[in-house]
């Protein structure tokens, strides 16, 4: 897996500002392999209702990943013919190397991709993005399984989704419902810093752009979708099927093993309301004493369980020695970071190693207990040996948390700036260096970088100030601390029952 060097954490989501001129708000990829015959009607389509409907500035980009027929043709009649249409050819296949070269080199602040055949009714567009442009959301997909979708397929497709998504659910703990619809959008100052860390080139690279950005602790905006299948898709189910799992193996052992440097974008926008002083919401220390309270209570169940079970092929000493151990690195890992909020790889070692100190020190307390317990009684009843391991874990736990305070996890938030306020300026925006393939042979954006030869996805890089990065006009300062003015376009009414006249549905 990736582990390039991150450009640092993300600014606050704030709403997007209505862009300067010439600047679209958003951008939609149509990812596209040999569709001479369905890519004409499927713009016009999509251009007419963003143009009836859309509130801000568009762009349609066509990402022709190496097509062989006459694609390429198409795509460049419609780009002369449309204002808004961009063609950008690839010469390697692949959708997810197709959606990460052209996201990377847009300037707009709001990306969006969808499916060639339009599967998914237009009609959601608005609401993908509109949580994207309004600040609330990093992420927007289109989901089939909601409550309230309604969707036409064959079973065949209906039991395939399903299952993909269940063992997404039971293998990455993905919360959300839907990783293969073709109809999602991100936000382009978070693609910067999320696309580097995804490996795909194919169909898995939306799930995996997922997987990775729910576990960094993204918001992802759900939007239920009406969808029709598409009888003529060329699409390999068992190829694509074989892929995914493949996918999911390797993505599931990274975070397992914990070669994902995620923390460079946990809790990344310095937003979140857990940070705020709220009167009668426990803080500091009574937050710190429930945690590890919940945490002590479990890491007992645990280690209880675990003693009775070594106790049946060994001696009290040794089961009460491996249960110890055991529960420690188990409660260690957990007291890190549920009870004291730290996260990522960064002094994980280090924490284990201290932990194991403090397990030592639980271990003399209960071995003690143990055995004054044997010199008093010659054959004490395993009910009474759990009645004084118990009261000798509550002994220990208190030092445990007073240690994992004060040694362990000492609150060093003293120790670096506390606050980074965002103010708005009007610059014009700064598109980053776009990561390079061997494919592009021009820029589809008329001042955003090209890509340049090269067979490996490169680092992308980002313009800095003195005051950290700079995107779309936006300086994050310490010592800046103006707010944001209302920069913001005011959204038309779009009446509800408007409906795409060329669609039959």
């Amino acid at each position: 897996m990736r582990t390039e060097p991150s450009p640092g954490n993300l600014p606050a989501r704030e709403h997007l500002p209505a862009g300067n001129a010439g600047t679209p708000v958003l951008d939609v990829v149509i990812p596209v392999y040999n569709e001479e015959k369905d890519l004409q009607p499927c713009v016009l389509r999509l251009h007419e209702h963003l143009a009836r409907t859309f509130p801000y500035a568009f762009r349609i980009t066509i990402a022709d990943n190496a097509s062989t027929d006459t694609t390429p043709l198409v795509a460049a009649r419609l780009e002369a013919e449309i204002a808004e249409v961009r063609a950008f050819r690839l010469e390697q296949k692949g959708r997810g190397r197709a959606l990460r070269t052209v996201w990377s080199a847009s300037d707009a602040p709001v990306l969006a991709y969808m499916d060639v055949d339009l599967s998914t009714d237009l009609n959601a567009l608005l609401p993908l993005v509109a949580p994207l442009i309004s600040g609330h959301s990093d992420l927007a997909i289109g989901s089939r399984l909601a409550r309230s979708s309604r969707v036409v397929r064959g079973a065949k497709r209906e039991f395939i989704s399903r299952t993909y998504n269940l063992i997404l659910r039971g293998s990455l703990q993905a919360r959300f419902s839907d990783a293969q619809c073709g109809f999602k959008a991100i936000r382009r100052d978070v693609a910067q810093v999320l696309l580097p860390l995804v490996e795909d080139t194919g169909w898995f690279f939306d799930t995996e752009m997922l997987v990775l950005a729910e576990r960094a602790g993204l918001r992802i905006h759900e939007v239920p979708v009406d969808w029709v299948d598409d009888p003529d898709s060329t699409v390999h189910i068992v190829k694509t099927a074989t892929d995914d799992l493949k996918g999911v193996w390797r993505v599931g052992r990274a975070l397992a093993t914990g070669s994902l440097a995620l923390d460079r974008l946990a809790r990344p926008f310095g937003d979140d309301p857990r940070d705020r002083e709220i009167s009668g919401v426990p803080k500091g220390l009574a937050r710190q004493l429930v945690g590890f309270c919940v945490v002590g209570g479990l890491s007992t169940l645990f280690y209880l369980l675990l003693y009775s079970g070594f106790r049946t092929f060994s001696g009290s000493q040794v089961a009460n020695a491996l249960a110890l151990l055991v529960s420690a690195v188990a409660n260690t890992a957990a007291n890190r970071r549920l009870t004291f909020g730290v996260r990522g790889r960064g002094g994980a070692v280090k924490h284990q190693a201290q932990g194991l100190v403090v397990f030592g020190i639980g271990l003399a307390l209960t071995s003690g207990s143990l055995a004054a317990l044997n010199a008093a009684t010659n054959d004490p009843a395993h009910s009474t040996e759990l009645a004084v391991l118990i009261a000798a874990n509550l002994a220990a736990t208190v030092l445990r948390f007073l240690l994992f305070r004060a040694w362990v996890f000492p609150d060093r938030r003293d120790e670096s700036p506390s606050t980074v306020v965002a103010s708005h300026t009007p610059a014009v925006p700064v598109g980053p260096a776009s990561p390079v393939y061997t494919t592009a042979t021009r820029s589809p954006y008329g001042s955003a970088p090209a890509p340049h030869e090269t067979t490996s996805y490169e680092t992308t890089s980002y313009e800095t100030t003195s005051y950290g990065t700079t995107a779309y006009g936006t300086t994050h300062s310490p010592h800046d601390h103006q707010t944001w003015g209302d920069a913001t376009m005011q959204l038309q009414p779009v009446r509800p029952n408007d409906h795409d006249p060329r669609d039959a549905r």
